[in-house]
């Protein structure tokens, strides 16, 4: 007996030892994990990637920027059936558990043992919280070391975080496919919907996507995705979450997933998102773009920016019809066997919706059969569908080749020929011809008080050509930038009625440069004219004289002024806008004209928020003297505290305004009168037409537009401002404002109207023919007898024009030059 008691204290002793040895094996192993643990209390500080949001003024989404696709969403805004749902499918005890599940561990230990050397991979036992140390602490090695760790961090984990904070964590980081991180993204990635709108079995599947999101894909892997959607139901039911009768209802229902659209989200928005995103992106660098959460309220107007795109490519594709011939097919395929196949590969222009491709299939004469493009379902692949139509000769007559007009539809089209098509708005199912115009252009429509652009169109098609004409091509303005120099001159000390002769000029250029000789649009000189009349028929020898006269080292302190451009060549040939400028920056020296000389700053953007709804930048940068009140106890109404530079003297821009009125009622741009309410602007047009502008405003809007090829050459003779752009502008305005009363300008106190006459300036009897309303300052009045601005004595005096003398040489021959 002895013996036996001495034998099992024995091997206790042994087995103590051993275990000890053991234990302090196994506690040196924890220890030497535990050193090379990361610090779980980072957790606290966790800012995940979250995709930056650009909205337009009305709150419509405009664009989403990711590099994971994340929105974070805290605990308390998710709906309980949702957390419910990856309860059921990842962690049905997690509410129970300390970190770590005993009994899902246990599960795992058999079944790693049944599948011994069938080369499975090991299942897993983990938590929700081993799942969260896993993602943000650890790494996805396959391997016993990297689970102990996993187990040691969640228990810590539990110790530090509320059940709530872990499950959050979790619920937003997790991969659930197509480029979703977090259940907030992918309710709106696969359902385009937010997680509140989701319907049960919806939340069931995007909580059986976390343990392999391309095993379920809702196309690719159809039949198991819904097969492991049902699982995840069966277990709310099982677990309580849900009744049998709604599982079941919700098990029997499609898998009907409608993917979002990346990219730009807003119907004819692209050049305005695409600039929005390069400008946030310039302030607080791509990382903070696509990581940082931000929420960027833009200044876009949805409806004018569709009326902004619609009149711009209206102009273009009609300027392409009357001076352009047929460029030719956009690819040839082959039209035997199924031609929508290889169709279906050739992309089409993404933005323009309403034009489609087509193949010619045959037809000879006066009309083309056209098969269309296939559409693309929801899963990407081609329709089955082959949807044909007609072609008919009288809609191609445009289509110009060598010159000559077609006189049968093979003249323009063969078989197998690609081309874009549009559906007939008299005759449906049959389609018109449709080509992309060589020429392009841009428009800005601007608030002409606080800069906020509304609208914003860089080109004919942004899937087409991503470069934005409106803030990226430099351009000469022409006869556009005439307004800024006259501005300059009657802030100066001229008047309206100031007169100019218009005659032959030579102006020696230097040694080896030659002698320039201004000339007007049409070679003709007209003789002694008003400012009034330099403006309104665009007169570019008389705008030369007034800038000698004045000095250009003034003009070019304008030209800065208004932000035209940075550092203008005091040369006289720049009085005639032979710089370079964009149409962002003519709209807003425009725009300063049209509010009265206040200096603005165009903007795309109203303000920027930070993940934490934070204001970090905010455009408006106005004080408001008594905006931070908490009650009213009788006190004033705030005001708001205008600062901007006064740029122009307020009776100055009236001045200008009413000339640039004169532009549209007797001017280069009378087609603007059929806007149909107070309108001034100017046109422009560059040597050979190369370059056509329109820029003008109304009370509340400014509006620039540009016309040219991207590589500068002559669009044609009478392809001026009046004709290409004045068109475009009128046509967008119109809309734009059809819905609002018509508004004066408003003229500044002070400022007196003297009835002239328009043609010598002088003062005249009101009613009289030939008189108009001037604007004049105080002190300063039309003259009994007027000076001639380039026409001087001997001595180099102006000579001073008798009212009767001046009338002769008006009415008469020109004699005097």
């Amino acid at each position: 007996m002895k013996f036996l008691v001495k034998f099992f204290g024995y091997l206790f002793g042994i087995g103590a030892a051993v275990g000890l040895v053991i234990a302090a094996g196994v506690w040196i192993y924890l220890e030497r994990l535990n050193e090379g643990l990361p610090d779980y209390t980072a957790l606290k500080n966790y800012e995940p990637p979250v995709m930056t949001r650009v909205h337009a003024a009305d709150g419509s989404l405009m664009a989403e920027y990711a590099r994971q696709r994340r929105m974070f969403l805290p605990i308390q805004a998710m709906p309980d059936m949702l957390k419910q749902a990856y309860l059921s499918a990842e962690d049905k005890n997690f509410y129970k558990h300390i970190g770590v599940d005993p009994e899902g561990i246990a599960r795992a230990v058999v079944r790693y043992a049944q599948n011994i050397g069938t080369g499975r991979r090991p299942e897993g036992a983990s938590t929700i919280t081993q799942q969260v140390a896993k993602n943000f602490l650890l790494t996805n090695e396959v391997s016993f070391e990297r689970k102990i760790k996993e187990a040691i961090l969640a228990l810590r984990i539990e110790q530090a975080y509320t059940k709530d904070e872990i499950l959050e964590l979790y619920l937003n980081e997790i991969y659930l496919g197509i480029g979703s991180y977090g259940v907030a993204a992918a309710s709106l990635l696969y359902f385009d919907k937010s997680v509140h709108e989701l319907s049960l079995e919806e939340m069931a599947y995007l909580a059986a996507l976390p343990k392999a999101p391309n095993n379920y894909h809702p196309f690719r892997q159809r039949e198991r995705a819904i097969a492991r959607r049902n699982w995840v139901i069966d277990r709310m039911v099982e677990n309580g979450y849900v009744e049998f009768e709604v599982g079941e209802e919700a098990k029997a229902k499609p898998l009907t997933v409608t993917p979002r659209e990346t990219g730009s989200q807003l119907f004819a928005a692209e050049y305005f998102t695409e600039e929005v995103r390069r400008e946030v992106a310039s302030i607080y660098g791509e990382n903070r773009l696509y990581e940082g959460g931000l929420s960027v309220r833009s200044t876009l107007d949805p409806k004018l920016q569709v009326l902004a795109r619609k009149a711009l490519q209206d102009g273009l594709i009609s300027f392409d019809r009357k001076r352009g011939s047929w460029g030719g097919p956009v690819d040839k395929i082959a039209i035997n066997g199924d031609w929508g196949v290889e169709l279906g590969q050739i992309e089409a222009l993404a933005d323009i919706p309403e034009w489609r491709l087509a193949v010619v299939l045959g037809g000879a004469g006066a009309a083309a059969d056209v098969g269309l493009q296939p559409s693309k379902l929801v899963n990407g692949k081609l329709s089955d569908e082959r949807v044909t139509g007609k072609l008919f000769l009288e809609t191609m007559k445009w289509a110009r080749v060598s010159g000559r007009e077609p006189r049968a539809v093979e003249d323009v089209l063969a078989p197998g020929d690609v081309v874009y098509v549009q559906e007939s708005p008299v005759a449906p199912g049959s389609y018109e011809l449709r080509q992309v115009p060589k020429v392009s252009g841009a428009l800005v429509a601007m608030d002409p008080y606080t800069g906020r652009v509304l609208a914003m169109v860089g080109g004919f098609s942004f899937a087409q050509s991503e470069f934005n004409r409106a803030t990226q091509a430099y351009r000469q303005p022409g006869s556009s930038f005439k307004p800024f120099l006259y501005a300059a001159a009657l802030d100066n000390g001229y008047t309206p009625s100031s007169v100019v002769m218009d005659a032959p000029l030579e102006i020696s250029q230097g040694p080896g440069l030659g002698t320039w000789r201004p000339q007007n649009y049409g070679g003709k000189f007209y003789g002694p004219s008003t400012l009034r009349t330099g403006i309104e028929l665009s007169r570019n020898v008389m705008t030369v004289r007034l800038a000698q006269d004045m000095g250009m080292p003034l003009v070019a302190e304008y030209s800065k002024r208004f932000g035209i451009y940075d550092n203008m060549l005091p040369v006289l040939s720049m009085s005639l806008g032979a710089g370079e400028t964009t149409v962002m920056r003519m709209t807003a020296a425009y725009a300063t004209i049209a509010n009265g000389g206040r200096k603005i700053r165009p903007t795309l953007i109203d303000r920027i928020q930070d993940r934490y709804g934070r204001t970090i930048f905010k455009h408006d940068s106005r004080i408001c003297d008594g905006c931070t009140q908490d009650d009213w106890a009788g006190q004033e109404e705030p005001t708001l505290i205008d600062d901007r530079e006064q740029i122009l003297d307020p009776m100055t821009a009236y001045q200008i305004t009413s000339m640039m009125e004169g532009v549209v009622q007797r001017g280069t741009a009378t087609s603007v009168r059929a806007v149909g309410r107070p309108v001034a602007g100017k046109t422009g047009t560059t040597n050979d037409e190369k370059d056509a502008w329109f820029m003008g405003y109304t009370p509340d809007l400014a509006v620039g537009v540009f016309v040219g090829y991207d590589t500068p050459k002559p669009m044609g003779r009478g392809a001026t401002g009046g004709q290409v752009a004045a068109p475009i502008f009128t046509e967008f305005v119109k809309a734009a404002l059809d819905a609002k009363p018509p508004v004066e300008f408003r003229v500044p106190k002070g400022l007196q109207l003297i009835p002239i006459n328009r043609r010598t300036g002088l003062r005249a009897a009101a009613g009289t023919p030939g008189t108009i309303l001037e604007a004049f300052k105080p002190g300063m009045a039309p003259p009994d007898s007027y000076s001639v601005i380039g026409f001087q004595d001997d001595m180099g005096v102006p000579r001073t024009v008798s009212p009767e003398a001046g009338q002769a040489v008006l009415s008469g021959t020109g004699g005097l030059y």
